[in-house]
């Protein structure tokens, strides 16, 4: 027990130089976005997926592509357009003919098939054709004709929005954000981080980036992450908080009931444990605390809220709401012993 105990902070240990090191080699490239930087890596490594929502210009695709050249798997990215089909995803059956004259089909793997996928501007394409990751993002598989194909792992789908742009997009439906683990806002530089953006960008100069790990690497963090305990206290905590978003729960705050139409499901739950475990061992802690939940509440519950029109009309947001949640839900008692 003890020796497992022993390696197991060891591994926390490595775990935490690793991450310094990819934050690092981020930041040759990548100005700032610390917060952004560090939900994006808690999601990859609990193997949940990303919506990032920015104006134009904030280097998304940029961030998305630095980190899976940082990883070493395989990259793809998608520019979803109206005229975007589900089968320039997921791919599609050809006819093919064979030597001795024999016609068959043939599949023909789309862009889906990779470990990161970017749906860049994921709200300019169809429901139609959002509805091609459902699958994909929840079982890790595509299902094309009769048969259904495992996508190979890791597998991850980080999304790109534009949250000024509102002609000629489709909001995504509740189900598709819900599968979502963290809806991240990336917000314009600070003035020296502007400042440095623009002397590193025109000078010509390329910074080159190694890789810190592979995709056998990535699976094997999945697996010791997991381990990071979560103790019954911190469950309660989370099922309270997760619980204290629906207007309909007795356990509701008044000003919930007041300005929010819906709340998050079990789901929300289920993330705000994986992202508190990855918060905790990228800091090199081997269990999660009540501030390890509150690290992450924001970007996991933003879009599993929904605030009415009383709530629009008072100037609150789902950041402001859920801020103050976090304040109202009290932490659980832990028991003294004498």
């Amino acid at each position: 027990m003890a020796n497992e105990k022993r390696d197991f902070d060891e591994f926390l240990e490595k775990f935490k130089r690793h991450r310094e090191v990819m934050i690092e080699e981020l930041h040759k490239v990548i100005v700032g976005q610390d917060d952004v930087i560090e939900q994006i890596l808690s999601a990859i490594f609990t193997g949940g997926h990303c919506l990032l929502v920015g104006v134009p210009g904030l280097a998304k695709t940029l961030l998305v592509s630095t980190i899976a050249r940082i990883l070493d798997v395989r990259f793809r990215r998608i520019q979803f357009t109206p005229d975007l089909m589900p089968s320039d995803i997921t791919g599609t059956n050809v006819l093919d003919e064979t030597d001795s004259g024999r016609r068959e089909f043939r599949f023909v793997h789309g862009p889906v098939f990779t470990n990161i996928l970017l749906a860049d501007e994921i709200n300019r394409t169809p429901p139609k054709t959002q509805a091609a990751l459902l699958q994909s993002m929840q079982e890790r598989e595509v299902t094309v004709g009769q048969e259904t194909m495992p996508l190979p792992e890791p597998f991850f789908v980080i999304a790109t929005q534009n949250p000024i742009e509102q002609e000629g997009t489709y909001p995504l439906p509740e189900a598709q954000l819900d599968r979502f683990m963290f809806n991240i806002k990336v917000d314009y530089p600070k003035l020296e981080e502007e400042e440095q953006i623009l002397s590193s960008t025109t000078s010509g100069e390329k910074p080159e980036v190694r890789k810190v790990l592979s995709s056998k690497a990535i699976l094997f963090l999945q697996k010791q992450i997991n381990q990071i305990e979560v103790g019954p206290l911190t469950i309660n905590y989370v099922a309270r908080l997760v619980r204290a978003t629906r207007p309909v729960d007795g356990s509701a705050p008044e000003f919930i009931r007041n300005l929010i139409d819906w709340g998050a499901g079990p789901r929300a739950g289920q993330y705000l444990i994986q992202g508190g475990r990855a918060v905790a061992a990228m800091d090199g802690r081997p269990a999660v605390s009540f501030d390890d939940i509150r690290r992450v509440a924001v970007p996991v519950l933003r879009h599993r809220i929904s605030p009415n029109f009383q709530a629009q009309a008072e100037g609150y947001g789902s950041d402001e709401i859920i801020r103050r949640l976090i304040e109202e839900v009290p932490e659980p008692n832990v028991p003294k012993y004498e």
